[in-house]
């Protein structure tokens, strides 16, 4: 069925329930206290490391054979999956036991594993599942303006959680807040860290919900869905069959390549500034207590740079939008070796707002030009090549800190000190790591393609 009114495409059930998988799966309350929350339950800094380790090769090792399973055994299949994932690993939170350190670490690792898992196996399934129902309904060029509600409504959720979840974790401001109520209790820092664990197992509880409503939608020509044990069996048989398929398309595909390295190019550099934020943050004389209200204001633009994008992309060449989003990314990241007090913060939106518009223009061009059999598995191959390079630029600075250090060696200060001056010294390099990169893209796309190649997405 072909509608004609743009604003159609919201009554479409699929449509909305992936709008409001994007809200429940991402309003991770416990986000702004991530840090401190797993000290807080009695697990040491090096513990937290390990912890993130496992959870990133998880997401790595299951990304793309996610997406390939998918696209073969059914998207609403592993949607349902991630959100019942999302589910066990809040609630193996919400009731495990303290005062056990192995316990508690046995625990937190089995969460990361639930985690990752649960991430890769939503990677690719939500926007295919989305994606193909605006094409059955010859509506794929209404595929930006879905995207643009979708990335507000997360952006306003994202607001909420970042908020409320730093909030509810104080136990002075739930203890003012019982107090007022007149509730006749005494609340502590032991009861209230696992309070933003409590709302996001809520809001687990309603992605699965959601999920379990969707309809499962497959090509035309489709004949791999996962219907019942025999037929899953055979289908995730075809699974490595799509996988390697999928992977060779990419490869064969100049303009799929060239798109998700310059996604990689952006995104590796852009999510290790924000993983260091806080850090920034201090040292640009930020108090800590608002590195909470901080991330809430930086979600607002999440409300303007979608439409933003919209209107880029529909008015404007791929090559324009490369060159504005390369330029707001280096302004950001020299703007930020200058420390400036509270100014600082300026950086930090041209960043983020650069972030913002990466994701929607690549989702959108990444759709245009894939087809629907194999496209949760392009789109898990796009995810699994931001965590690897992502990973990559997380061992680079690794080691761009211990030689930092080593250079200080002359300079007789230690612990705090020698932290902040070599990270003030690390971060010096990031504008021309990024223009380095930069250079090596655009030599990768100016022999990969013609001009009658962008015309595929235009």
């Amino acid at each position: 069925m072909r509608t004609s009114d743009s604003g159609e495409i919201f009554k479409i059930s699929n449509i909305r329930y992936f709008i409001r998988f994007r809200l429940f799966f991402n309003a991770r309350f416990y986000y702004p206290v991530f840090t401190i929350l797993f000290i807080d339950f009695g697990l040491s800094l090096e513990q937290f490391a390990l912890l993130n380790v496992v959870w990133a090769a998880t997401i790595v090792l299951l990304e793309v054979p996610s997406g390939a399973l998918a696209d073969t055994m059914g998207r609403r299949n592993l949607l349902v999956l991630a959100a019942g994932l999302m589910v066990a690993e809040m609630a193996l939170l919400s009731f495990v036991p303290r005062g056990n350190v192995h316990l508690l670490f046995a625990a937190f690792l089995l969460n990361r594993v639930l985690s990752g898992t649960a991430e890769a196996a939503a990677s690719g399934a939500d926007e295919a599942l989305a994606f193909d129902i605006l094409k059955q309904a010859g509506q794929e060029r209404q595929w930006g303006r879905v995207l643009d509600r979708q990335m507000r409504v997360q952006s306003m959720g994202y607001m909420l959680a970042m908020s409320m979840g730093a909030a509810v974790y104080d136990p002075y401001m739930m203890q003012k807040t019982a107090d007022w109520l007149g509730l006749h209790v005494v609340l502590t820092q032991d009861i209230t860290l696992r309070f933003p664990i409590y709302l996001t197992l809520l809001m687990a509880l309603l992605a699965l919900m959601t999920t379990l409503g969707m309809d499962e939608t497959r090509p035309p020509n489709d004949t791999a869905a996962c219907r019942d044990l025999k037929s899953c069996g055979h289908s995730a048989r075809q699974a490595f069959g799509v996988t390697f398929q999928a992977g060779r398309w990419i490869l064969k595909t100049p303009i799929a390549l060239v798109i998700i390295a310059g996604g990689v190019l952006f995104d590796n550099i852009i999510r290790m500034v924000l993983t260091l934020s806080s850090q920034y943050y201090r040292l640009i004389q930020l108090p800590e207590a608002t590195f909470g209200l901080i991330g809430s204001g930086l979600a607002l633009m999440g409300l303007l740079a979608p439409r933003v994008a919209l209107k880029l992309v529909e008015r404007r060449t791929p090559a324009f939008n490369m060159a504005l989003l390369a330029g707001l990314t280096f302004c950001g990241l020299l703007g930020m070796t200058f420390f400036i007090p509270r100014l600082g913060l300026l950086p930090m939106v041209f960043l983020y707002s650069a972030m913002l518009m990466m994701g929607f223009m690549l989702s959108y061009y990444l759709n245009r030009i894939t087809a629907s059999e194999q496209r949760a598995t392009v789109l898990s191959f796009k995810g699994l090549s931001f965590n690897l390079g992502y990973g990559i630029a997380g061992l680079l600075y690794a080691l761009l800190v211990a030689m930092t250090k080593s250079g200080l060696t002359d300079i007789r200060v230690g612990g705090k000190v020698l932290e902040d001056l070599a990270f003030k010294a690390s971060l010096g390099w990031f504008p021309w790591y990024f223009l380095f990169t930069l250079a090596l893209w655009f030599f990768f796309a100016s022999r990969k393609l013609h001009l009658s190649d962008m015309q595929q997405i235009r």
